[in-house]
């Protein structure tokens, strides 16, 4: 039975390069999480916040609401889990993330810095069979990553304090017949909207 797959957007991080929440930047007259979200193929999300909570929830209210229940938005299925360590970087929030999740369920990892790519494309990915799948373009790694149960279990046992403690890390200790790379025909797994200049170069 195929496993079901769950869209994990890391939005914890103080963002401190573009000087505002990255997910709270304005695009298509809302927000940019909320265009992330619209973006997915799939039916569940859950969304890892951190430095910025407050300020999520100030502007999308009912992201405080799929805290404790998850929330309807545009067909899917939205839950948010708060990071309460994010000074320990961005796997802390991959691992809270993950700890919320059916052990049955593939992970697609994705960073709210990277456009989520084109669903013709994200299908390849997902439907890609193997422990960790990475999309390529032009020889080159890139975002979403997908984690099926077997690896992503294994990141829970790690102590965030450790500064193995890093999902790329994790990846290359795996042997290779673990990894599957899929070559994607869309450049954006490669994009990394850190600063104003990224998003102007993006949205322009």
């Amino acid at each position: 039975m195929k496993k079901e797959t769950v869209l994990i957007i890391l939005a914890g991080g103080k963002s401190s390069r573009m000087d505002f929440p990255k997910g709270l930047l304005k695009h298509k007259n809302h927000f940019w999480i909320l265009s992330q979200m619209e973006s997915f193929i799939g039916e569940k999300i859950t969304i890892g916040l951190g430095f910025d909570y407050q300020l999520y929830f100030d502007a999308i209210p009912w992201l405080a609401k799929a805290v404790e229940k998850p929330q309807n938005y545009q067909q899917k299925i939205v839950h948010v889990v708060i990071n309460k360590t994010p000074e320990f970087g961005l796997f802390s929030t991959v691992q809270s993330v993950l700890k919320t999740l059916d052990t049955n369920h593939q992970a697609v990892i994705l960073p709210i810095d990277v456009p989520l790519l084109k669903s013709s494309e994200l299908k390849k990915i997902i439907d890609t069979e193997n422990e960790i799948v990475i999309p390529t373009y032009n020889n080159k790694n890139g975002h979403p990553v997908k984690l099926a149960p077997k690896f992503w279990k294994s990141l829970l046992e790690l102590n965030i304090t450790d500064k193995n403690s890093r999902l790329d890390l994790q990846i290359k200790k795996r042997n290779a017949s673990k990894i599957s790379l899929v070559e994607i025909n869309d450049a954006s797994i490669l994009k990394n909207l850190n600063t104003p200049k990224d998003w102007q170069a993006f949205t322009s």
